[in-house]
This record gives structure tokens, C-alpha cells and sequence, in this order.
């Protein structure tokens, strides 16, 4: 079907359509558009109700005799209000119309080309050699690349099949056109057809494609440009980049009510007095005439301070919960960004937001990113650090010529040694809030709240009491750790609830590691590792301040720990020279054990000589213990590196001298332990062929290989034997051992 036939066909169907592509659509004349709108505007429905309006505007003024510029001035395709200016009017009038324009161009890229034949007679590949060529029935091939279509022409009156043809072409599918005219010159060979008097290929190539992809690529960035232009007029700050920089990506927290989900003070195991102080600022903003009757003015801010895991941020979402009053929350590295001032920007947008919400709480969680002490120095030319002018900016919305009443803040951190001072004075941080690692009964209750979660065999407080004695030094998130790695190994034993065993083998999985059965180690240094544990050990079976210990073993774990000796470490807070010296005499049992037994020390007493060295400068530089440099006490190294600047606060003679002292002391406390291992070598060999033997020897065992502590039973608790191992420990064990490399 020609394009001129297939064109008054279309006329017959609707002459406005022809009108319509004559006047605006000069483009689309080597292409079957009108085979696209010569169907019922009806099915244009399926599109946006808007387009299809646009469109049958077009339409509508085409049939009126109108041209485009009338289109556009009139008011045909969009029916804007009265204080719409003429600029968004003829904006909103090339946007719907280039929308048609590539609408209408889409569809048609669907419909072949308008050059083409009625009806196209394809041949495949075996026909056009075998029944064509062969028999030099072929006039000329024309290869068209774009479409991987190849048009044979044949001779006048050709033969093919044993018939006369009365049609001139053919057509044929090719998958690698580029490919066909080096296929075709070695079928001619074969056929025995010189070189150069072949059939003759033309390639036609055509240039529409390429002008319809620049076109469309033109209209679709003045709809592009028109886009935008539009939202700006319509909102312009929506388009300013720039401005949405400097605003703070805080988080609202919406209040919910005591029945509602989230963490409540309720759900906040321990942390007594820290919850009695915040739960003041909440009803302060519930009920705030109680206070101003008797003049009381309620802090500005509060800091939670503690180690990591303590419940800080726990805390803060206990108050965001139960306050009933706006909430908003930001962590403190979101206000520093590569760009300049955008800290103090966003400070400022912070609370410009908290004041619109008054009365509501701040909350900035690890406000140390930009509460660190101003060095006093400044960047070149004199500029302040970013980081400076973002802590300005908090000094001033804290406590500034703008402060308003209703506004509380609330930050956390676990670096307060860091902050700045004008942070923490009154008036701004007034209340600071200590939250510290949980004390037993502390930790008895965080174990009996975590315990809740996980199917026990026996009740939760039947276990808490013990587990919160196992566990001195444990923080809130190092106790939720422990309950999940127990339920964890329970599952993975098949078990269906979770056992005492589990639980004590989930602690001294996160204090040692994991036992690492797997890795070979050689008799010998199975040996050593043997003798250096049953050192410490013995140390502390005999000697007074040492804790109690209850369980040793020489399985390796995955912490890259060749040894492992548990001990029940108490909640002492205050130690006197005699109870740190004999620590320091427990940390080098291994050590000298060694060298009594084999007469050498190995690299494994590193971690303990660390530990021996940290305790006695720390008697000499920070606790004032040592008779020679008296009771002076001066700053760490971590404290020296960032207040002084590198620079000791003492001189070189002092530093001698306590260098001096230092290995003084750790070399009596090495003759001590020396002694006593010596004294009592028969049980350092019982304690450690036992060890051997068995890998893992538990408090009662070593009762019945050399008897009771020499200083009494200390604090104990038993350990619980972990019952039957898992298949994957069991095979391990049984596996023959290897010699190590």
C-alpha cells in the first residue's frame, strides 16, 4: 500500500486530521501519522484528560482557520485564571502542545515506513542462492542497514521455481548486515563467478531517522526547560537548590500516649536516678504552672554523659515517647557538610523549627561532632574552622539575646572530656546527667527485661541474679548481646527453650570468643600455652586481692586467644597499692611460669605485659603511690596529645625518674610471682598436665588437684557445665590432629 493511496484513504476518513498535518505537522509527512490520528479521538481517552483536551483544542482551532501563533494567543488549550500572567499562559500552552508533539511521534515510530510496498514478498536465505543467483536470475541488491533488510531486484521475465514471476523485488531478513556482502562474494566464488563481474550491492541509507532524533531531542529539552519554568513560577523556592542546603534534617518524633507503641520509661531497666531527673523535664512542659507559682525556672538543657551502650539514646526515646510534646531529633554529624556555614545554618533552622513547635525538646544525639573544644587557633587568613562557627551558633540559640522559654534541650555523648566549656556552663548544658555502667542490681534488672524476649525453661528472675554476677562491667547493650547470642545457641543445637547453660555459654562466648577447636596446634606449644595459663592461675589461687577464679582452659578461641581463664571480677571501685601489686604479680604468672619451665618466655605474654606496664605508670603519674615521686598526678598520654600539644607537663629528669620507678616496680612484682611459682612448683605441674589432659579444668577441679584458695573461698559462682556440643564441635574434635606448619 503506497503512501498516496494510504493517504486518501485517510482523507476519506477525516479531512480535519490532513488539515491539521498540513498546517503544523510538515514533519510527519514521510511517516504513517496519519495513521495514528485518523483513528476516533476517542481512543485518545486512554491518555491524561489534559492532553486530550490540548489536542482537541489543536484540533478545534485548525478547523476554525486559525494558525499556531493564534492557538497561542487564544485562550483554546488552557483555561488559566485571572491573575495568571501572560508569560505562564504561553509556557503552559508550548508545554501541552510539544507534549502532543512527542505523543503523536512515539506512536507513530511504531509504523513501518511510508516507502514502503503494499505487500513485501520475503525469500530466505537458500532461495535467493539457490533459485536467484545461481541461475542469474539477480539484477542488483540494495542493502538497507538501518532496517537488517535486503531488497532483491531480478531480471525482466525471470524464472524462478520453474515459473515466470511477474514481480520485480523481493525482500530478505538479514541478522548481520554488515556481514552480507563478504557472505555473498564467497557464495559467487563457489559458484564460480569472477571477481568483479558479481551482482552489485548498493547500500541506501537514510536520513530521516537522523533528523527525527535531533528534532525529538530539541523538543524534549524545550519541554524540559518549559518544566521547570512553570514550577518556578508556580513555587520558587522549591527550586532554589541552595536554600535547601541550610535546612536541618531533623527527625520529628511524633508524642504518643502511655497505651501507644515506642520505649517508655517503664521499658528503661535501671537508670533509677537518671530517670527520676528527666522524667522532671517532662512534666515540667505537661505541667509548667506547678513550677512557676514558686518561681522555679526548669534548666535549659540537659547532657547524658556514660560509656557507649549504657542507655543514653534509650533514654531520649523513653522522653520523646511519654513527653506529649514535639520531639525533634538530629544527630550531631548532620550538621557538618564540605560547604561553609551550613552548620550554623542548620543550628539556626533547628531551633527556628523547635521555637514554632514550643513547648517541645531538641535532642541532638553524639553532640560531641560539633561541641569539641575551640583550640584557640584558626584556619589561614584568620577564618574560624567550620566546625567553630557551628558551636558559636549553638552557644547563641542555647543562651542568646533570642532565647526563648519552652524550648529544652537534650544531647548525648560518651566524650564529654572533649566538649567545650561554654557548652557545659549554666545556662546552657546546666544539668548534666551521668549515665554509668549498670551495678548488679542494675544488671539484674536490664536481665530480666532483655530475658523476656526469649522463650526460658525456667523464669527469667531464676537466672538474673547469677548472669548479673557473671557480668561486672557489662553495659546495657553487652547484656542485650548476651541473652541474644544465647537464644542464638540454643536454635542452633535444636533446643526448644533456652537453659541455664546457654545463657553462661553466651557470656563467656562475649568476654573470650568462641572456642576455635578447628585451629591445629602443635604438642609443644599446646605445652607452653598450658604452663602460661595454670601461672595465672596458680597466682591467683594464692595470693589475697586476686579475683575469683572459675574456669581455665587451653582451647583456642576465634579472638586469636590461645588460653582463656575466666574470673568473677567484683564492682570494686577503690584499690590500694597491696591489691594492685598483686594484680600486677597475676598478670606475669605466665610469663615467669615460662621461663621457670622451659627456661625462655614466648610472645605470648605481650598482652600481659601491656596490662603490668599500664598499672604501674598509672601508680606513679595518676594515683601519687610512689615514695620517690610523691603525691603528684599528672595527665595521661591520650590527655597530653590534645591539651598540651605533645608537650609533657614535667621535665626530662622527672620523666627519668619515673621511667625509673616503673620498672622498679614491675620488676618486684616479678620476683614476687617468681618466688612463689617456685615454692610451689608441684602444683604449677599437677594444674597443668591436668590441663593437658582434660583442656578445660572448672573450680572444683582444682580443689581436688591442690586444694582450697590459700586465702579462703572468695565471691564465687560456679560454672555450669555447657552439656553435649553441637555436630560441628564434635566432629572437630574428633578429627585427627595435624602437625602445625
Amino acid at each position: 500500500m503506497s503512501y498516496s493511496y494510504f493517504l486518501k484513504t485517510t482523507v476519506k476518513t477525516n479531512s480535519l486530521y490532513k488539515t491539521f498535518l498540513k498546517t503544523h505537522w510538515q514533519i510527519f509527512s514521510r511517516h504513517y501519522i496519519p495513521s495514528v490520528v485518523s483513528k476516533s479521538p476517542k481512543e485518545f481517552r486512554k491518555l491524561r484528560p489534559t492532553f486530550y483536551n490540548s489536542f482537541r483544542a489543536c484540533f478545534n482551532a485548525v478547523q476554525n482557520n486559525k494558525c499556531l501563533p493564534q492557538i497561542l494567543q487564544s485562550n483554546l488549550i488552557l483555561h488559566p485564571s485571572k491573575d495568571e500572567s501572560k508569560s505562564s499562559l504561553l509556557a503552559k500552552s508550548l508545554l501541552w502542545l510539544m507534549m502532543a508533539y512527542i505523543a503523536v511521534t512515539l506512536l507513530s515510530l511504531s509504523f513501518p515506513n511510508s516507502n514502503q510496498p503494499e505487500v513485501l514478498r520475503y525469500v530466505s536465505w537458500h532461495e535467493f542462492v539457490y533459485h536467484m543467483l545461481a541461475r542469474g536470475e539477480v539484477e542488483e541488491v540494495v542493502v538497507n542497514p538501518e532496517m537488517d533488510l535486503v531488497t532483491i531486484y531480478v531480471q525482466d521475465g525471470a524464472i524462478i521455481k520453474g515459473r515466470k514471476v511477474e514481480h520485480k523485488t523481493y525482500h530478505m531478513k538479514i541478522a548481520d548486515i554488515e556481514k552480507f556482502e563478504e557472505k555473498l562474494r564467497e557464495v559467487e566464488q563457489n559458484f564460480g563467478i569472477v571477481v568483479g563481474s558479481g551482482i552489485p550491492v548498493v547500500y541506501e541509507r537514510s536520513q530521516e531517522s537522523v533528523w527525527l532524533l535531533l528534532l525529538s531531542l530539541i523538543a524534549a529539552s524545550l519541554m524540559t526547560m518549559l518544566i521547570f519554568k512553570n514550577v518556578q513560577i508556580k513555587s520558587p523556592q522549591t527550586m532554589d537548590f541552595f536554600s535547601q542546603l541550610g535546612r536541618a534534617k531533623f527527625t520529628v518524633v511524633d508524642s504518643l500516649t502511655g497505651s501507644g507503641k515506642g520505649v517508655q520509661f517503664k521499658d528503661v531497666a535501671g537508670l533509677k536516678e537518671a530517670k527520676i531527673e528527666i522524667m522532671e523535664f517532662v512534666d515540667y512542659l505537661k505541667r509548667p504552672e506547678k513550677y512557676k507559682i514558686l518561681g522555679a525556672k526548669i534548666p535549659k538543657g540537659v547532657l547524658l554523659l556514660g560509656p557507649p551502650g549504657c542507655g543514653k539514646t534509650m533514654l531520649a526515646k523513653a522522653v520523646a515517647t511519654e513527653a506529649k510534646v514535639p520531639f525533634l531529633a538530629m544527630a550531631g554529624s548532620e550538621f557538618i557538610e564540605m560547604i561553609g556555614g551550613l552548620g550554623a545554618a542548620r543550628v539556626r533552622d533547628l531551633f527556628k523549627e523547635g521555637r514554632k513547635r514550643a513547648p517541645c525538646i531538641i535532642y541532638i544525639d553524639e553532640i560531641d561532632a560539633i561541641g569539641r573544644k575551640r583550640s584557640g587557633t584558626t584556619m589561614s587568613e584568620g577564618v574560624t574552622g567550620e566546625g567553630e562557627q557551628t558551636l558559636n551558633q549553638l552557644l547563641v540559640e542555647l543562651d542568646g539575646m533570642a532565647t526563648k522559654e519552652g524550648v529544652i534541650m537534650l544531647a548525648s555523648t560518651n566524650r564529654a572530656d572533649v566538649l567545650d566549656k561554654a557548652l557545659l556552663r549554666p545556662g546552657r548544658f546546666d544539668r548534666h546527667i551521668l549515665i554509668d555502667l549498670p551495678t548488679l542490681l542494675e544488671r539484674k534488672e536490664i536481665f530480666e527485661e532483655h530475658l523476656k524476649s526469649i522463650v526460658l525453661k525456667l523464669s527469667p528472675d531464676k537466672h538474673s541474679e547469677r548472669l548479673a554476677t557473671l557480668t561486672p562491667g557489662f553495659s546495657g547493650a553487652d547484656i542485650a548481646n548476651v541473652c541474644n547470642e544465647a537464644a542464638l545457641y540454643a536454635a542452633r543445637n535444636q533446643k526448644k527453650t533456652v537453659s541455664a547453660s546457654d545463657l553462661e555459654y553466651a557470656v563467656e562466648r562475649v568476654v573470650g570468643g568462641t572456642e576455635k577447636r578447628s585451629k591445629v596446634i602443635s604438642p609443644a606449644e599446646k605445652r607452653v600455652i598450658a604452663f602460661h595459663e595454670c601461672g595465672h592461675a596458680l597466682i591467683g589461687w594464692l595470693m589475697k586481692y586476686t579475683d575469683a577464679l572459675m574456669k581455665v582452659s587451653i582451647v583456642p578461641r576465634t579472638t586469636n586467644v590461645l588460653g582463656f581463664a575466666q574470673y568473677l571480677p567484683s564492682d570494686q571501685k577503690l584499690y590500694s597499692t597491696e591489691e594492685l601489686f598483686e594484680r600486677m604479680c597475676m598478670a606475669l604468672g605466665g610469663r615467669v611460669a615460662e621461663t621457670i619451665v622451659f627456661n625462655h618466655v614466648s610472645t605470648g605474654a605481650q598482652d600481659d605485659l601491656k596490662k603490668v606496664t599500664k598499672m604501674a605508670f598509672a601508680q606513679i603519674k595518676q594515683y601519687g603511690m610512689d615514695d620517690v615521686i610523691g603525691p603528684l598526678s599528672f595527665p595521661t598520654d591520650e590527655e597530653i596529645n590534645s591539651n598540651f600539644i605533645g608537650k609533657k607537663p614535667y621535665s626530662k629528669r622527672l620523666a627519668r625518674t619515673i621511667d625509673e620507678q616503673a620498672r622498679f616496680l614491675i620488676a618486684r612484682a616479678h620476683k614476687r610471682t617468681e618466688t612463689i611459682l617456685k615454692e610451689n612448683r608441684d602444683k604449677l605441674d599437677k594444674l597443668a598436665e591436668a590441663l593437658l589432659q582434660k583442656e578445660i579444668l572448672n573450680y572444683d577441679d582444682i580443689v581436688k588437684l591442690i586444694g582450697p584458695p590459700a586465702h579462703g573461698k572468695k565471691v564465687l559462682i560456679e560454672a555450669i557445665d555447657f552439656g553435649p556440643l553441637d555436630e560441628t564441635v564434635k566432629q572437630s574434635r574428633n578429627a585427627p590432629e595435624e602437625s602445625a606448619s
